[in-house]
C-alpha cells in the first residue's frame, strides 16, 4: 500500500530502534481515532508502526475477520514482538469494547494459539485489576488441569498466569492453584532477574499473597 502524505510522515518518525511505548502513546494521543490511518501504518509491516495503529483503530471495527488477519500477520513477526503486538491489542482495543469482549470469551478452544492466549490473559487480567472474580474458575482451573501440559508456550504462559490470579485472588482455589505448578513443573528452573515475579506457580502466589497481606 502506497501511503498517504500523513501516514508517511509518522511513519518515518517510527522508523527507528529509539522509539519508545511512551513516544507512541504521544502520538496516538495527538491522532486519537483513525481507522484509516491505522491500516496504513499496518500495511508497513513495520513493528513500531503497527504497535501505533493498534492504539489508533476503531474497535467497533474489529469484527472477527478482520482480527483474524491481525493474528495472521502478527504471527509474521519474531517471537517477542508477536506477544507484545497480541497483548497490546487485547489491552488496548480488545478488552474494552462489550462486542470484542464477547469474542474474545468464545476463543478458548479457537484453532489460533494467539486467540486462545488472549483468552486466557483476559482471564487472568479480570482477576488481576482487584475486581470480583467472575465466576467462572472452577470451569477454568478444570480446563488447565486437564490442558496446559499440552499447550504451546505462548499460551502454556497465559493459562500459568491467569491460574497465578486465581490462586491470589481466590484463597479457596489457592492450594489447587499450587498444585498445578507442582505437579506440571512448568517454569520450575526459569531463572528471573532481581525483584521481578517468578511465574512458577508457587512461589508466584506466595510472593503475590504476602505482599497483599502487608
Amino acid at each position: 500500500m502506497k501511503l498517504s502524505s500523513k501516514a508517511k510522515n509518522i511513519f518515518d518518525q517510527l522508523n527507528t530502534e529509539n522509539t519508545k511505548l511512551g513516544d507512541l502513546r504521544t502520538i496516538a494521543k495527538d491522532i486519537k481515532k483513525d481507522h484509516e490511518l491505522a491500516i496504513e501504518l499496518w500495511s508497513t509491516e513495520n513493528y513500531f508502526a503497527r504497535q501505533l495503529a493498534i492504539l489508533i483503530m476503531d474497535k467497533k471495527l474489529l469484527t472477527q475477520e478482520v482480527i483474524n488477519q491481525l493474528d495472521h500477520d502478527i504471527n509474521k513477526h519474531p517471537e517477542d514482538e508477536k506477544l507484545q503486538l497480541i497483548d497490546w491489542l487485547m489491552a488496548n482495543q480488545l478488552a474494552k469494547d462489550k462486542k470484542t469482549v464477547k469474542l474474545m470469551e468464545s476463543w478458548q478452544n479457537s484453532p489460533s494459539s494467539l486467540q486462545r492466549r488472549t483468552f486466557w490473559y483476559y482471564q487472568g487480567r479480570l482477576r488481576w485489576v482487584g475486581q470480583t472474580p467472575p465466576p467462572n474458575s472452577e470451569a477454568l482451573l478444570t480446563f488447565v488441569e486437564k490442558e496446559i501440559e499440552n499447550e504451546v508456550s505462548e499460551v502454556q504462559w497465559a493459562m500459568n498466569f491467569t491460574t497465578a490470579q486465581i490462586g491470589i485472588f481466590q484463597p479457596e482455589y489457592r492450594e489447587r492453584c499450587i498444585a498445578v505448578g507442582e505437579n506440571t513443573g512448568l517454569f520450575k528452573n526459569e531463572i528471573v532477574a532481581k525483584n521481578c515475579t517468578p511465574n512458577y506457580l508457587p512461589n508466584y502466589i506466595a510472593i503475590q499473597v504476602a505482599k497483599l497481606n502487608k
